[in-house]
């Protein structure tokens, strides 16, 4: 089986569990890490990977695998496709994904590369299972409920606020698709607790919800990656009414978010040029081997 050679940008808790699920995958890699410290203070589980500042220092990189902060996807994004290599991400931002798709589609079309972004569990996985829900029961109401769980992307957004020297943000279903943000944070000495939780409310990530922020000594002692999702959809297929469908799970966040990251990267060497989302990629595209063995296996 041919093996895919990936690189892994950023190596936070994304990128760390992308490694483990590459390194069970029997059709990809390691082509290599980027880290803003490069190899200094190298973790011991990457000793036997190249550890670098720049995908350019590395060799026949096939696919970028990017584990950065939603919002700095489309600048790598832009620079690696720039030089005909595939990325995938998990840019979850849902207003933002449309104008991504263009931007990056049209770079990856010039370059003949593939993109495929927005690429996580949600949106992602989610979003097939939305898509699918929609088809067979086309008269209907769709409410996805997410948590009790960390947010990773509001959780990074949080971090990025002046002042806030670590943060938590905990997504808690309030029910009809209606959340509320648990955010805890420590501030840094200097900062007023007062200021920081109002830049967080204006954050984009968090205007539109109902948003508590507290402040507390630790937030390691909080912390907890487990997450989940509820999704139900109540409809009518044909001219039947009262379909209903529900999809349930728990899982790790940054764990599941790193496995499907793997999975599209090894469906864009099945794409032509351009972006794509996880809804535009046949689900057979995730999985390695010959499409006759799954069919055989699945349907």
């Amino acid at each position: 089986m041919k093996k895919f050679r990936a690189a892994i940008v950023g190596y936070g808790n994304i990128g760390q569990y992308v490694l483990e699920a590459l390194q069970n995958a029997p059709d990809f890699e390691v082509a290599g890490v980027i880290r803003r410290a490069g190899a200094e203070n190298k973790p011991a589980e990457l000793a036997d990977y190249e550890v670098v500042k720049s995908i350019t220092e590395l060799k026949d990189v096939d696919v970028a695998i990017l584990c950065t902060p939603t919002r700095s996807v489309e600048a790598y994004a832009k620079e690696i496709l720039a030089m005909g290599i595939n990325t995938v991400d998990s840019f979850d931002i849902h207003s933002g994904i449309v104008p991504l798709r263009k931007t990056l589609g049209d770079c990856a079309k010039e370059h003949k590369a593939v993109s495929v972004i927005a690429a996580g569990w949600d949106p992602g996985t989610d979003s097939v299972v939305r898509t699918m829900l929609e088809a067979i029961a086309p008269k209907g109401i769709t409410y996805t409920n997410f948590g009790p769980g960390m947010s990773m992307g509001h959780t990074v957004a949080v971090k990025a606020i002046p002042g806030v020297k670590a943060a938590l943000s905990m997504t808690i279903p309030t029910g009809t698709g209606i959340h509320r943000r648990m955010v805890y944070i420590e501030v840094i000495e200097g900062y007023k607790f007062d200021e920081v939780a109002k830049a967080i409310k204006a954050d984009a990530y968090f205007v539109n919800d109902e948003t508590h922020v507290t402040e507390v000594p630790s937030v390691d002692a909080l912390l907890d990656m487990g997450h989940g999702v509820n999704l139900t959809r109540k409809g009518v297929s044909g001219k039947t009414q009262n379909q209903l469908f529900e999809f349930n799970m728990r899982i790790n966040n940054p764990a599941l978010t790193a496995q499907v990251l793997v999975c599209v990267a090894r469906a864009s060497f099945r794409q032509q040029p351009g972006c794509y989302t996880m809804v535009e990629i046949p689900v057979i595209d995730l999985l390695p081997g010959e499409r006759e063995e799954w069919i055989a296996h699945l349907v």
